[in-house]
């Protein structure tokens, strides 16, 4: 692996990964997992009648996307904040999590911010939701529609205040004089800025707009071990333990994380496992049209999952960003086939394609070993 030392570092391909730190991601899922005691565990498999195997994979994701992105934020005197984004959410979460970047910029209750997505006639511009791009993009220009929130802010407020414009901060919903005890709230400045007596040039609501165009990728990366048993005489294989760290960069809210890599990591074993696409070989009829016969994960096929986040910031983005949606299933593919292929190396099975379905590896099995 490339060491943290070496960042950043420029593959034979030209592509510079910005930062990182892959090793120590490997070591902390390696630890999480118990590795040391899987030995202990496959013997004990063994005096079931079941074969036992591990398996690790390490994934390094290239994020890029749609790379323009558009953000209008303007601040309500009613005390709301609207936020119209061209990224929408398909389960993400965004209504929360892009909210809590704005509650910590401006200090605002959660309540009062608004995200406005999917509306044509005001989101005039934005790249949807793809390639780990949601957070990544949005919230850089998000960043900056709120720099210049505060930048109009503080001149209506120094008007306000009759103060000079470089003597008045922003911190916690206040405009300040510096050294001095006088303020105006953030909602007072945005009614102020409508009155009719608000000077031309800072007049009209209180609003900011980024639209940026970003083009350098992130790196998301991590590791994942699994652990499976097989059924020698049916072929069945049972997912018993899961373990997963994935660096996101800048986690912003965590349990949303979390439950991205649960959902990548079912969706990554399914498509090791059980999900196929089948064909008839002489009309090409698709026969595995309807979740009734294309076969994806349930609740109880999988267990629980042991996953942690790994916060190493980004370099190709002021915020530290790195995609966090994809991360779950990535490396999900090797890590159970590798932990197949591991609990029946005994047998001399040393391939298996996907889905390792319970005929393939019944068949993998006998066809090792012919006789057996």
């Amino acid at each position: 692996m490339v060491p943290g030392s070496a960042m950043p570092y420029r593959n034979p391909l030209g592509l510079l990964y910005d930062s990182g730190d892959y090793a120590a991601a490997q070591e902390r899922a390696v630890a999480l997992s118990d590795w040391s005691g899987f030995e202990a565990r496959r013997a004990e498999a063994r005096r079931r009648g079941r074969y036992r195997g591990i398996g690790i994979a390490n994934y390094l994701e290239l994020n890029t996307g749609a790379p323009r992105e558009r953000a209008e934020i303007t601040v309500r005197p009613e005390g709301r904040i609207d936020v119209v984004l061209g990224t929408l959410s398909a389960g993400q979460g965004h209504e929360t999590s892009f909210a809590q970047l704005l509650v910590e910029w401006f200090n605002v209750e959660l309540d009062q911010v608004r995200l406005i997505t999917g509306d044509t006639d005001v989101a005039t511009a934005g790249g949807g939701s793809h390639s780990g791009r949601s957070m990544r993009l949005g919230a850089v220009v998000m960043a900056k529609a709120s720099d210049e929130i505060v930048d109009k802010g503080k001149r209506i407020a120094a008007w306000m205040l009759e103060a000079a414009d470089a003597d008045v901060d922003f911190a916690r919903r206040r405009f300040t004089v510096k050294g001095t005890d006088r303020s105006v709230d953030l909602f007072e400045v945005a009614a102020a800025a409508l009155r009719t007596d608000a000077p031309e040039a800072l007049g009209g609501p209180l609003a900011g707009v980024s639209d940026e165009t970003v083009s350098v990728p992130s790196y998301p990366y991590g590791c994942a071990v699994g652990e499976v048993e097989v059924d020698p005489e049916t072929g069945v294989v049972e997912i018993v333990r899961y373990t997963s760290v994935d660096d996101v960069g800048r986690a912003v809210n965590p349990l949303i994380l979390e439950g991205q890599a649960h959902g990548g990591i079912a969706a990554g074993v399914g498509q090791a496992l059980w999900e196929h696409c089948v064909y008839d070989a002489t009309t090409g009829q698709m026969q595995s049209a309807t979740f009734m016969d294309y076969a994806i994960p349930r609740a109880d096929m999988l267990p629980s999952f042991t996953t942690e986040i790994s916060e190493v910031p980004s370099t190709s983005n002021p915020l530290g960003l790195r995609g966090g949606g994809e991360g779950g299933t990535t490396p999900a593919l090797g890590a159970v086939v590798n932990a197949i292929v591991d609990a029946l190396a005994e047998l001399g099975v040393e391939h298996i394609e996907m889905p390792a379905t319970p005929e393939r590896v019944w068949r993998a099995i006998r066809g090792a070993r012919p006789g057996r």
